[in-house]
């Protein structure tokens, strides 16, 4: 996810829903990151999955996923992202916009992050869809009109956590599909790479938060 929110990474990879189409297909496997893709659509356009496993607690990635002030340090793309509303602990509204190189408008979108966590199996799953009326269009940035992105997070022994996490967006306007592709490829691998190093930042692995049960 936020991202994807992440924090929405690949904010260019999706008009109809992922998971209507035909089964995942490994786009590459490097450094304990698999990235899987679908074709969504006549024009070429990409789906996206991630999976990867992380050494660190639950509640040291959930921290890093709701610290929305900081995706741009970490977040493929990111211009700009900070908190709007911050409902509860676990529930939240962010601002973020998508750098895109030129001649292509930038994207911008508002995400609204929930996290649950199943009281038996410790799973913790962020939901973060899109709410595109939350604030009025800017100028010269298209507004993201419908994204979605989900993080499945697996505790397992000796704190590591397993990451699935998807993407669906419509990113609106005309993007070449060579740009779309280049985000398919580059905005994962570099999203968690930095992630790797972000979680680690004494602010995530000291965090305490109330609603996640590390096991």
């Amino acid at each position: 996810m936020y991202r994807k929110s992440l924090l929405l990474l690949m904010l260019f990879l999706l008009h109809q829903s992922l998971y209507a189409q035909t089964d995942w297909t490994l786009k590459s496997t490097k450094n304990g990151l698999n990235i899987y893709t679908k074709t969504v659509s006549a024009s070429g356009l990409k789906g996206i999955r991630v999976k990867c496993s992380l050494p660190a607690k639950l509640s040291q990635v959930v921290a890093l996923i709701m610290d929305v002030n900081a995706g741009e340090e970490w977040v493929y793309g990111t211009k700009s992202s900070f908190l709007l509303k911050k409902v509860s602990p676990s529930e939240l509204y962010y601002y973020s916009e998508v750098d895109i190189p030129w001649p292509v408008n930038n994207r911008d979108f508002i995400a609204h992050l929930k996290v649950t966590q199943d009281a038996q199996s410790k799973v913790v799953t962020i939901n973060g869809p899109t709410e595109a009326n939350y604030l009025p269009v800017k100028p010269h940035i298209v507004r993201v009109a419908h994204s979605n992105g989900k993080w499945v997070l697996t505790p397992v022994k000796n704190n590591l956590v397993q990451i699935d996490y998807t993407l669906e967006v419509d990113p609106g306007g005309t993007i070449p599909v060579w740009l779309v592709n280049l985000f398919a490829t580059s905005g994962p691998a570099e999203t968690f790479k930095k992630m790797k190093v972000q979680v680690n930042k004494s602010q995530y692995v000291n965090a305490n938060l109330g609603f996640i049960d590390n096991g």
